[in-house]
């Protein structure tokens, strides 16, 4: 019998995603983020996001995604389901390149190395 102790022992998978900003709005972008909606950050705790980063390199508007996740496939699709994810993605969108959506699904690079 597994119990709430023992899932909470449940190893954190690291995943690491990319996302493409317009070089244009890379300032927007970051001002965006300086004040994440209250609700936003209650959603991604409540699906699961654990230890969630984002890296950019600003001279061509790549973002590096980094979480940990016991799940990371019913996290993203537990946070995809949310209104308040609705509402933040349809914001987002206007700093994104047009085939770089926000609101796709994640794609989680392969994790191969790791130096505890």
């Amino acid at each position: 019998m597994t119990t709430v102790a023992d899932a909470d022992k449940a190893e954190l998978h690291r995943v690491c995603f990319l996302l493409k900003l317009r070089p244009d709005r890379v300032q927007d972008y970051l001002a965006a983020h300086e004040h994440v909606w209250p609700d936003m950050l209650d959603a991604l705790r409540d699906t699961g996001w654990k230890n969630y980063s984002l890296f950019l390199r600003p001279e061509d508007g790549l973002v590096v995604g980094y979480v940990e996740s016991k799940d990371p496939a019913a996290m993203t699709a537990a946070m995809s389901a949310t209104d308040v994810d609705a509402r933040w993605q349809r914001n987002m969108a206007e700093y994104f390149e047009p085939a770089a959506r926000p609101d796709a699904p994640l794609e989680f690079l392969t994790h191969y190395f790791h130096l505890p």
